[in-house]
């Protein structure tokens, strides 16, 4: 059976089970449509987290930022699973034992202000159509290929599908697909990366293959590693070697403050923050924190094993290829624009680090611009120079060198000749990925829009009646502009998250800890320490991005800090504004402080 088939199948069930459960379990109430009754298993919460939190960057994007970063793509790892044990340790039995929604209702019951609820309601949609975007993107990469339909149209199914199951089930509703999708999305990883590494090395346990000697090099009396002969290649082809460490923009300075952005932003990140708020009790939610980790921790320690295995394929595979011997999977990613190869006339492809590389991504080119480039570049070589443009100088131009980071673990099953039902299950593991996140965050946006700005500003006496439809209007409202962002992303997925992440990091963060931690800190100087961090950051970020400003050194940082990095300086920017302020304005009122002092001690409940 083809792969298009085995992806109907696959796609086509998964879907219709995630729709069951929406209807199964639809809610009429906003205590199920925000926070699904508060009667969630810490298991299950634990699942639905994970599936919540490993979004398409996660799955599709994290093994492509390590094939290719390799050693300082160890970052990801230690951050986004670092967050979890801050999360657990700091946050979450605290913020359950306050019972509220979400995040900007806490912000505005801490700090007793409007405005401050107002700024927090601003950061978390903000925050959420940043993450949102990379899902968006996901889903549309996936379509593109394993559904041959172009990524607007990828995006929109998505966007109809997400818009019904969020809207329907609520935060009730998404919490059990959620565990559904976790299901779909660890299975459709672990499977191709197990049978690859069975495949080059011999071992079932990837993290294990990742480590040992390549099998045709075994079986040639010689017992050459996988990362030695992943090195060695590498060097040969103009790239540094796969373990070195802080290469390029990535020094020692990047990748830890990178880290450390992901870690405090994970634990700021208000779609995960409030599903602490589904479990009954304080003692839940700190079992849903070890069981999201524990679930996380089974993707996050193949990851690094595929994404070895990845490059390796793909660097052995191009290399001195020709038109007529490229593998299948080339030809079937290049459809996408995410893959191409550009000749320089001798026949003969060559991917590489330097400036003879070959290969090549559509970026942000549309389809048109695309083929137009092919055609002038087909004609600068059949004239000898003399017509059409030399497309590799212009992608070069425009810093599209490589292919997207993207494919990397999606076609990983296809470089390594897996079966075609492997192939097309990965396509519904990244859909899972993607829309479990997206559903969760335009539910973040929802509750911030109906409860937060709403209810709690605007109508106190809204009946829940009128709260679900403003909630549902928000949803479809968020949706749209999800998909516009989808269609138009600032960057590939791995990288729009981690902005996402370091928004999250400079802005909630601070205001969280301290708002459960200190009980000095009052209204304006923590409403003027979010505004200075997520403005920063966030100037930081579209300067760096999309204005071609230069990356701040401060004097000591090679190379510039990396957008990705700069959550940590935001962050700081925060807490040194907060508690700079504080000895000069008002502590908070009595009643404040006293529940300050009841959530310190989260056991007693």
């Amino acid at each position: 059976m083809s792969i298009l088939n085995w992806t109907y199948i696959f796609v086509g069930i998964s879907f219709s089970i995630y729709l069951f459960i929406a209807w199964r379990v639809r809610v009429k109430d906003t205590q199920g449509f925000y926070v699904a009754g508060r009667d969630v298993p810490a298991y299950a919460n634990g699942m639905a987290t994970a599936a919540d939190w490993m979004s398409a960057a996660s799955f599709i994007s994290m093994a492509g930022l390590i094939s290719t970063m390799g050693y300082a793509g160890s970052v990801y790892l230690m951050g986004w699973t670092g967050g979890f044990v801050l999360l657990a340790l700091c946050l979450a039995p605290y913020l359950r034992k306050l019972g509220h929604f979400t995040v900007p209702e806490f912000i505005g019951d801490r700090y007793e202000s409007n405005p401050a609820r107002l700024i927090a309601i601003v950061c978390a949609v903000f925050i959420s159509f940043t993450y949102v975007a990379g899902q968006m993107r996901g889903v549309g990469v996936v379509f593109s290929r394993f559904l041959n339909v172009d990524i607007s149209t990828g995006v929109m199914i998505g966007m109809l599908i997400v818009f019904i199951y969020a809207t329907l089930g609520g935060m009730k509703g998404i919490t059990w697909t959620q565990v559904a999708q976790y299901w779909v999305l660890i299975t459709a990883f672990l499977v191709p990366t197990i049978a690859i590494s069975i495949q080059l090395t011999g071992h079932t346990i990837p993290s294990i293959g990742m480590g040992a000697p390549l099998v045709e090099t075994e079986t040639a009396g010689q017992s050459i590693f996988l990362l030695n002969a992943l090195d060695s290649t590498l060097r040969e082809f103009g790239w540094h070697a796969y373990t070195e460490a802080f290469q390029g923009k990535w020094s020692q300075f990047n990748v830890f403050a990178t880290a450390l952005t992901l870690m405090v932003g994970t634990a700021g990140l208000p779609h995960v923050i409030v599903r602490f708020y589904t479990v009954k009790n304080v003692q839940a939610a700190r079992w849903s924190a070890f069981w999201a980790l524990f679930f996380i921790s089974i993707l996050y320690l193949s990851a690094p094993s595929l994404a070895s295995f990845s490059r390796y394929y793909m660097v052995q595979t191009l290399n001195g290829a020709t038109s007529e011997n490229l593998p299948d999977w080339f030809y079937s990613w290049e459809k996408t624009g995410l893959i191409l190869w550009l000749d320089d006339g001798d026949g003969i492809v060559r991917y590489s680090g330097d400036t003879q590389n070959e290969i090549f991504r559509s970026g942000k080119l549309n389809s048109k611009e695309l083929q137009s480039i092919k055609v002038d570049h087909a004609l600068w070589l059949d004239t000898d120079s003399k017509e059409g443009i030399n497309g590799q100088a212009l992608m070069v131009k425009k810093g599209l060198n490589g292919p997207d980071r993207d494919i990397i673990m999606l076609a990983a099953p296809e470089m390594a000749n897996l079966s075609n039902w492997i192939i097309a299950f990965v396509a519904a593991g990244g859909l899972a990925a993607a829309l479990s996140t997206a559903s969760g965050l335009l539910l973040v946006i929802s509750s911030s829009i109906a409860n937060d700005l709403y209810y709690r500003t605007i109508n106190p006496k809204a009946s829940e009646k009128n709260q679900l439809l403003v909630g549902r209007i928000a949803i479809a409202f968020a949706v749209v502009i999800a998909g516009y962002f989808g269609l138009n992303p600032p960057g590939f997925v791995g990288q729009v998250v981690a902005f996402a992440f370091g928004l999250a990091a400079a802005s909630f963060f601070p205001a969280i800890l301290l708002g459960i931690f200190n009980r000095r800190v009052g209204t304006v100087p923590a409403i003027c320490g979010m505004l200075s961090g997520i403005g920063l950051t966030g100037y930081y970020i579209v300067n760096c991005v999309f204005l071609g400003g230069a990356p701040w050194t401060l004097g000591f940082v090679e190379n510039g800090i990396t957008p990705e990095a700069f959550g940590m300086i935001g962050m700081i920017v925060n807490f040194t504004i907060t508690l700079g302020l504080t000895p000069f304005f008002p502590p908070p009122s009595k009643r404040v402080r006293d529940l300050i002092e009841s959530i310190r001690h989260p056991e007693k409940t």
